[in-house]
């Protein structure tokens, strides 16, 4: 089984960094391909940059089409682009985010999340709504780190998150913690090391629901909405992009 999991930044510091939580969580036989697009913004901080990291992604998307990927992961905590991947994509597409407060709800009645600038906590909460987490979702707290500050040897980073974390137990009555960036990958066995409670790391939680998909045979619907693009043309420099007739994966 092989399962690509794309950073939507170009940041390979932090991609390395997703690539090693998530074959830590992989089964043996699994095959992770970790990358990052060639070109897009160094972190996804706001409604601009994950729109602007969406091209790349897709750009990933199509190629591990070609390359005979069986599933997907968006290791960015927007989600972002996550149902234009899933018509592109033959397999399973997971978002971090999906996974994450998925996993929690099995583990608490209540989780909060954790993450990084104030300014993408409406994103988060966007994601919530929509993927019917209200009920569980205690709140989301940032830490007014920024993503590229969770890259720095010898940085507050760790301290912050985990000290906003225990806030989020304490004064919000959550029962599980989300990590609420792919830049936190490797934080999460030791928070939970220290709050005793599980903290969820979107990236390993993600890669065990794929596997799980793809072993039982489970594809992207190709019925409604989430059938391939209609073949037409692109024009300019996204006419790379313009989808084919017949998707690789279809052949």
């Amino acid at each position: 089984m092989k399962i690509k999991v794309i950073n939507p930044n170009t940041t390979e510091s932090m991609t390395c960094k997703i690539g090693e939580a998530a074959r830590a969580a992989a089964a043996p036989g699994t095959e992770i391909v970790a990358v990052s697009p060639a070109a897009g913004p160094v972190s996804i901080e706001g409604h601009y940059d994950e729109a602007v990291s969406v091209v790349g992604l897709l750009e990933e998307v199509r190629q591990g089409e070609a390359d005979g990927v069986d599933g997907y992961i968006i290791a960015c905590f927007g989600d972002p682009g996550l149902l234009a991947a899933r018509e592109a994509a033959r397999g399973p597409v997971l978002g971090i985010a999906e996974a994450a407060m998925h996993a929690a709800s099995f583990l608490a009645t209540g989780f909060s999340i954790v993450t990084t600038l104030a300014r993408t906590r409406v994103i988060a909460q966007h994601l919530v709504e929509s993927y019917g987490m209200t009920r569980f979702c205690r709140g989301i707290r940032a830490t007014d780190l920024a993503v590229l500050d969770l890259e720095k040897p010898g940085s507050e980073a760790r301290r912050v998150v985990l000290d906003e974390c225990r806030r989020a137990l304490g004064e919000d009555g959550a029962g599980a913690i989300v990590l609420g960036c792919a830049g936190m990958a490797d934080l999460a066995a030791e928070i939970q090391q220290a709050l005793r409670v599980p903290v969820i790391d979107g990236v390993a939680a993600a890669v065990g629901f794929v596997e799980v998909l793809v072993r039982l045979g489970l594809s992207t619907s190709k019925v409604g909405d989430l059938a391939y693009p209609l073949p037409k043309a692109y024009l300019g420099w996204l006419a790379r992009l313009s989808p084919p007739v017949v998707p690789p994966s279809a052949e």
